[in-house]
């Protein structure tokens, strides 16, 4: 009986059981209020909804479990379709212009990355101020306007499907199970954990701690990148407005997911079920006619929640190692 309810709580533990219970409640309860919740035409618009932000939270679970962070990441995606539609009206092929607004976000990636790295300055101010930049280009690029009139060889990426479910929900659904598996298994992935958790050690083990930061901000660019070109042609249209807020509900969903702002702990997966529970409750509050500006409350309140939650379940990890020792330290003594 003991051992049945300690796995209970051991699998309760798990940010990512917790997640799928909150998932599979507040869908049966939505289908009880509203019957086309469930329907599949509402659960592809979920899906859809969630591409941008999953796509671009599969690399920022990596950056946050190396103990950084990207708040450019709304702005590099605004830029990367700008770019890309941009060169498309000048003519250039589709994949070369797709080419460009990728490398874009590998560019900014690296600047940030490299500004952090080398010079050890807090992530929140580059990452803040490389917001702004960005975004002043976007601006100046555009000239402020819609760019539009794509041609279709473009907007199909964003507006295809394949066997009924739309490309972007399938482009997002393959980067989640890369990141995860490569964050799980690759060598150079896993040393994230190690340089979240503890730094200076990492340095001293040998890990090439500099090149790994830089890596993982130019694979946050790349992402932002891919979130961009997917939105541009989903929206047939390059806005100056796109990608405004993202950098606060995709550090939310990884925070939800289980990832720490102070590094050394998340997970793919926990990030993509985290984007799943809040497109699930947007598409709730539409489908029940909340006003859409209470999902801006919604997300701050949500991300507050998740830190809070993650500094308690710490602090009670904490708590049960220091008991644990101080258990042994006492064995010891009586033998």
């Amino acid at each position: 009986m003991r051992k049945g309810k300690a796995s209970i709580r051991k699998l309760f533990e798990i940010r990512e059981s917790v997640l799928v219970l909150l998932i599979i409640i507040g869908a049966v309860v939505m289908s009880i209020i509203s019957p086309i919740f469930l329907g599949i035409s509402n659960i592809k618009a979920i899906f859809l909804g969630l591409s941008v932000e999953a796509t671009v939270a599969a690399a920022m679970t990596v950056l946050l479990v190396s103990g950084g962070l990207d708040l450019s990441i709304g702005s590099t995606m605004a830029l990367t379709g700008v770019i890309a539609c941009m060169c498309l009206k000048a003519g250039i092929p589709v994949v070369l212009s797709i080419v460009a607004g990728l490398l874009t976000g590998v560019l900014i990636g690296f600047i940030s990355g490299t500004i952090i790295a080398k010079w050890k300055i807090n992530p929140f101010i580059v990452t803040l101020g490389m917001m702004q930049i960005v975004r002043g280009l976007v601006l100046i690029l555009a000239n402020g306007v819609t760019i539009i009139d794509l041609p279709e060889s473009f907007t199909v990426i964003g507006q295809g499907d394949v066997l009924g479910i739309q490309i972007p929900i399938i482009v997002t659904i393959v980067i989640i199970i890369i990141f995860d598996v490569l964050l799980r298994k690759a060598r150079f992935f896993r040393q994230n954990y190690y340089i979240g958790g503890n730094e200076k050690a990492a340095v001293m083990t040998g890990i090439k701690v500099n090149f790994v930061k830089v890596t993982n901000y130019m694979l946050v660019g790349m992402m932002a990148a891919v979130a961009g070109v997917m939105m541009s042609a989903r929206l047939a249209s390059a806005s100056v407005n796109i990608g405004v807020g993202l950098e606060m509900k995709v550090i939310t969903a990884c925070v939800i997911g289980g990832a720490s702002l102070a590094g050394g702990e998340g997970t793919v997966v926990g990030a993509f079920l985290g984007s799943l529970l809040m497109a699930m409750m947007v598409n709730a509050l539409n489908l029940l006619g909340v006003d859409v500006y209470w999902q801006n409350v919604m997300t701050g309140v949500i991300l507050i929640f998740a830190v809070v939650l993650d500094t308690v379940l710490k602090m009670r990890r904490e708590n049960a190692v220091n008991m644990d020792r101080q258990e042994e330290m006492k064995d010891a003594e009586i033998a």
